[in-house]
């Protein structure tokens, strides 16, 4: 809640296109995003994850060796209840 510190992000670091969802990507960008919120003055981190995809792990670890102490991680993905219909399944 607030006014963001520091944030990045992979098309931010010149990846472009299907490269912007790999875990390297993901990696890079949380790097960036901890290296501004360090110079403003922040140590501690509490990690909120949302959504699926392929960086969730390699970000955490990312901020984690920029030096940060992580309090916590919790995932807030946000869950329907029952909302839209999914797409129909393949037939192959």
């Amino acid at each position: 809640q607030g006014n963001a510190l520091a944030w990045a992000t992979s098309g931010s670091n010149g990846f472009k296109g299907s490269r912007k969802s790999t875990p390297f990507a993901a990696q890079i960008a949380a790097e960036k995003a901890g290296r501004l919120a360090q110079e403003c003055g922040v140590k501690n981190l509490e990690v909120l994850i949302k959504g699926p995809g392929p960086g969730r792990e390699s970000a955490v670890r990312a901020l984690n060796a920029v030096g940060f102490k992580i309090t916590s991680i919790s995932d807030v993905t946000p869950v329907p209840h029952n909302g839209c219909r999914p797409p129909k399944k393949r037939r192959i």
